[in-house]
């Protein structure tokens, strides 16, 4: 079992920066890849980012090069640094863990809001 708290979201003015970090505990031996999804107001929840145990990364392309992902393994967290925010990212943002035995696990969620 793996259990997951996310922390930094908050209100930010459009081309505003916002971090947010997530923290495992439990079975963290388990952990194959760690990321971030978010859903928006009305929509299905989306793929933001996600970072493998071999550092291969993935981005949606609407965040790419303004939104970075990082792992810090020895302290089992991963980072999504978001820069030039737009009011398109508004959304409640879910950190994600994926097992090497492919199983999900999801945060609580943190609520980033982004105004115009």
């Amino acid at each position: 079992q793996l259990q997951l708290v996310e922390s930094g979201g908050g209100l930010v003015q459009a081309g505003g920066s916002l971090r947010l970090s997530c923290v495992a505990s439990g079975s963290t031996f388990s952990i194959n890849a760690m990321g971030w999804y978010r859903q928006a107001p009305g929509k299905q929840r989306e793929l933001v980012a996600t970072k493998t145990n071999g550092g291969s990364t993935t981005y949606a392309d609407s965040v790419k090069g303004r939104f970075t992902i990082s792992r810090d393994n020895a302290k089992n967290t991963v980072y999504l640094q978001m820069n030039s925010l737009k009011f398109e990212d508004t959304a409640v943002y879910y950190c994600d863990v994926e097992t090497w035995a492919r199983t999900n696990y999801w945060g609580q969620g943190t609520l980033v809001t982004v105004s115009s």
